[in-house]
């Protein structure tokens, strides 16, 4: 329904007046009663609402001369909308009324999102003074913070379960009409303006059709979400938009989840300058226990079975995604991107893309090992050391060392022969190639992934500041490409930040490199020990168990360091002050992934390329430390190479797959055992009904995306750098991802808190860590030619840098360009002729890859 309004538009208006007695910064008002009134509609009445301590202007838009629907603007002068909600308006008076009479709310306000925190009372009584001060300044932290969210428009409602000797709150966050509209054009949301027909297309189905092969691998999944051209919200077009006669689900659960969270983050609760604001602060400080969005409902499908009409979102991808029969379907990414947001949804189809590509590297990977296995008993030199018996004798492994048969190295060089061989040639150089055109045909299926999503220009226009750099940041400036005032921190004191933060890394990596020295002096020790043995048997395998030992604690200390650098990285990176979110994560995905490099491939590159080359000769030994220099056993170091492959790459999946099973899984019961026990003991029935906050904060918190990704591109490494010393590493990867796929997605779907649904481009800084590994892998299987390949790589790197240093196009140009193309979006956002029946979208380009597997 159309409502004349005053309108929300381009001339800027007299300063509303006051319309209570201010009294503290904080919301407060006289009539206390009327505001616990307004608290639970999330509307004010005419005159008697509170206001904030500094009252705002309208902000006007010549466009129209009525509204559609009236919201709180922002101040016109100063208007600060990345910092805090400090200076957004609660709906009132006429406007409200207007409001109201438009939007037709529902009776049953919809609950966007949970804020929850528990309260002993036991420690009431059994407290110091210090620590009863601390509990009542977070008790008065709470009251602070859901006061100003009813003050920007948010319906709190308050729910307390009584369990034992603790109390459980649950805050239910609602936003009305008014509220979301306002934000949705705030933060520059895109809604559909018109459906398009399903662009969805596989090449894989295709051909398979086009063969009139049947394509065990294509699943009907219910409930396709449609396509869309899309652009930037605008209140005063919202009759151009889709739906927007229904603003039950005008704004679907995702977005009104942003719009919620980004309240969230910015809503303060103290003093801002002394950065005590946002949602991040209130969990780090233990204020609050946990704040999430809602899932849609139960995973499990209802008594009548699957086929039901009425599924919501979270069953279909429990049904048609999560399942574990579905491990050979592709993976309904459309769903996942509507349920999850793009970003889990892109993580999803590079994980999948990824694991569709492996079936190649695997089948000839398995093919050049079972060449390996015949050339074992069909070697020449392996029969003659097999059967040389007693004839030769080397030379002792220390001073004090027996003299050893040759033979007894039988085993050694057979199990040598399974990987050494032409066939390991040919298949390093099918993986240099297979790693390029992975890379290249997922930047085509990420590009038209990006196109269909509407999130082509996400980082150059439509990402927000962070919020926690918006609170530090210390002036304001320009953006740009929009135009619009923005927090800013200068460049050249972030510049100083990095350079102070790397020089960390160097420390930490020293450290690392330390830890590998003392892993070649344990093996070196260790195989003089074993070898001193009476036992023949370990004497002889005193080389191996070394190595085997060795790579042992080598894991260890690589899991360990791990732990403590990932939360040293995530401290330097707040550090240093990176404007969106999409910066700060790959800055610390960087540094975090400089470590783990060095963590995980510094043994292997120490076994592949320097053990055995600076031994010496009998009567003239090296030694480091005074410890004689490791050699390669009889069968060579590319043995060696294979099984520390194997400890690392398969036992890190495998302790990885059983933290992702058992880690969840117990966190969940034990979270579900503490709490319902304590309902026991209250004398509530355990089968007593939950409410759906209750059930959601018994599960896990989602904790992003990082240790996936680094999972998979760590294992990516090891399939490509080392492949030459194990041929069935592809074979492992892709057993285990096949695994990996359903398991991440059983944890969203099934064990994880909702996480809120965030946008994204692509995936971000690991295409271009992929992209390194790839080149790093080329040279390492090209490696006898190593003088002409360093050479080379050193000439091009130095060319690289000179590009990264002189861009090709001037930054001012740049700069240019991407303002106009927001500028011609933004007009024909505004022109009616945008709405034909041809959508923009309607000659996408056809040659996307399959949903992943």
């Amino acid at each position: 329904m159309r409502v004349a309004a005053t309108a929300w538009a381009g001339l800027q208006g007299p300063p509303l007046p006051t319309l209570c007695p201010v009294v503290v910064p904080e919301l407060y008002c006289q009539d206390q009663a009327h505001a616990e009134r307004w608290a639970v509609t999330s509307e004010a009445s005419s005159g008697s609402h509170c206001a904030r301590s500094r009252m705002l202007r309208w902000r006007a838009q010549e466009e129209d001369s009525t509204v559609l629907i009236d919201v709180s603007p922002p101040e016109a002068e100063k208007r600060d909308s990345y910092g805090s909600t400090a200076h957004t308006l609660e709906p009132g008076g006429q406007q409200a009324a207007a409001c109201r009479a438009g939007a037709g709310s529902p009776a049953k306000p919809r609950i966007d999102f949970v804020l929850v925190w528990e309260e002993d009372l036991k420690l009431d009584w059994q407290q110091n003074s210090a620590s009863r001060d601390r509990t009542d300044t977070h008790r008065t932290w709470r009251e602070t913070f859901l006061d100003n969210l009813r003050a920007a428009g948010l319906r709190v409602d308050q729910h307390a379960v009584q369990d034992g000797n603790t109390t459980v709150h649950y805050a239910l966050l609602s936003a009305s009409w008014a509220v979301l509209c306002y934000y949705a054009e705030d933060l520059r949301l895109k809604l559909p303006l018109q459906e398009l027909p399903n662009q969805a297309s596989n090449w894989s189905a295709e051909l398979l059709a086009w063969l009139g092969i049947p394509n065990v691998l294509l699943e009907v999944v219910p409930d396709v979400p449609p396509e869309y051209y899309s652009c930037q919200f605008r209140v005063n077009k919202l009759p151009r938009f889709l739906g927007s006669d229904n603003q039950d689900t005008f704004f679907t659960s995702t977005k009104r989840h942003q719009i919620l969270f980004e309240i969230l983050a910015k809503t303060p609760y103290g003093h801002e300058k002394k950065n005590l604001l946002g949602i991040h602060q209130l969990l780090a400080e233990g204020v609050l226990s946990a704040a999430f969005p809602l899932h849609d409902g139960p995973f499990k499908t209802p008594p009548e079975g699957p086929q039901a009409p009425h599924l919501n979102q979270r069953q279909v991808l429990f049904q048609h995604w999560a399942h574990w029969g579905k491990w050979n379907k592709y993976q309904p990414l459309d769903h996942v991107r509507r349920y999850f947001g793009e970003k889990v949804a892109l993580y999803f189809a590079w994980l999948g893309f990824y694991t569709g590509w492996l079936l190649p590297a695997a089948v000839v990977g398995t093919l050049v090992f079972l060449v390996g296995c015949f050339l074992v008993f069909s070697d020449i030199p392996t029969q003659e050391l097999c059967g040389s018996k007693d004839s030769f004798e080397m030379c002792p492994l220390c001073l004090d060392c027996p003299f050893w048969l040759l033979s007894s190295a039988c085993a050694l060089a057979q199990a040598g022969r399974l990987f050494d061989h032409g066939g390991t040639v040919f298949f390093s150089l099918f993986m240099a190639l297979w790693a390029v055109l992975l890379l290249e045909y997922w930047k085509r299926k990420s590009a038209t992934l990006a196109y269909r999503w509407d999130c082509s220009d996400y980082e150059d226009i439509e990402e927000r500041p962070r919020p926690q750099f918006a609170a530090s940041a210390p002036t304001t400036a320009p953006n740009p490409i929009t135009g619009e005032d923005e927090p800013y921190f200068p460049e050249r004191s972030r510049a100083r930040r990095m350079l102070a933060g790397s020089v960390v890394i160097v420390v930490m990596v020293a450290v690392v490199v330390m830890c590998l020295v003392s892993i070649i002096l344990y093996r070196a020790i260790m195989a003089i020990v074993v070898s001193r043995s009476r036992n023949t048997l370990l004497a002889a395998w005193a080389s191996r168990i070394a190595s085997l030992t060795g790579s042992v604690v080598n894991l260890i200390f690589i899991l360990i360091l791990s732990k403590i650098y990932v939360s040293l990285a995530h401290v330097l990176t707040q550090w240093e002050m990176h404007r969106t979110q999409t910066k700060f994560e790959d800055a610390f995905t960087l540094k975090v992934f400089i470590f783990q490099f060095v963590n995980f491939y510094s043994s292997p590159i120490y076994i592949a390329f320097f053990k055995g080359r600076f031994v010496g000769y009998p009567g003239n030994y090296h030694t480091l430390f005074g410890v004689r220099n490791e050699e390669c056993a009889a069968g060579g170091c590319l043995i060696e190479l294979a099984q520390e492959l194997l400890v690392i790459m398969v036992g890190k999946q495998v302790i990885n797959n059983m933290q992702e099973v058992l880690i969840p899984k117990l966190k969940g019961w034990w979270q579900k055992f503490r709490l319902r026990s304590k309902k026991t003991k209250a004398g509530a029935s355990p089968g007593a009904s939950q409410g759906p906050w209750e059930a959601d904060y018994e599960l896990v918190p989602c904790e992003g995306l990082f240790d996936e990704y680094l999972e998979m591109v760590l294992q990516f490494g090891f399939v490509t750098i080392f492949v030459a010393a194990c041929p069935l590493a592809p074979l492992f990867a892709l057993l285990n991802n096949w695994v990996e796929i359903r398991l991440d997605a059983r944890k969203f779907v099934c064990e994880y808190r909702r996480p809120v649904a965030e946008r994204a481009q692509d995936i971000g800084i690991w295409f271009h860590i992929l992209a390194g590994i790839t080149h790093l892998a080329a040279t390492s299987n090209a490696i006898r030619l190593a003088f002409v390949i360093v050479f080379e790589h050193v000439v091009f790197s130095i060319g690289r840098l000179l590009d990264l240093l002189v861009p090709d196009i001037p930054e001012s140009v740049e700069i240019k360009v991407k303002r106009e193309c927001y500028l011609a979006k933004q007009a024909l956002a505004e022109n009616e002729a945008l709405f034909g029946t041809n959508g923009a979208k309607d000659e996408q380009p056809q040659g996307s890859e399959a949903m992943a597997v």
